[in-house]
């Protein structure tokens, strides 16, 4: 059993246990996609929220030293206000620059 919208466990289970040689490119694009989409629930998905077993298997298949989803995102978001910070600063110099007759 396992939270709305969130990945069954047992389903977790049986796809780790299948070897990659025994499945389709369609079962693997399909695992792809649904693990892809239990992550980013489970990111958003407050703890206090989550039942035992959710909780379990969100602590199981995360690895150590990987990076959640939404830690993922806040980085890119930082990166993309860093970047137009940086682009209207010189764009700013530059008319400054152009407009002073240097």
């Amino acid at each position: 059993m396992s939270d709305t919208a969130r990945k069954d466990f047992t389903d977790k289970a049986q796809e780790k246990l299948t070897p990659e040689s025994e499945k389709s490119t369609l079962d693997k694009a399909k695992e792809g996609v649904t693990d892809t989409a239990d992550k980013v629930a489970g990111a958003v998905q407050p703890k206090g929220d989550k039942s035992i077993t959710q909780s379990l298997s969100d602590s199981t298949s995360t690895e150590p030293g990987e990076e959640s989803y939404l830690d993922t995102a806040k980085k890119t978001v930082g990166d993309a206000v860093e970047y137009v910070e940086k682009t209207a600063t010189d764009v700013y110099n530059k008319v400054v620059e152009s407009t002073s007759g240097k």
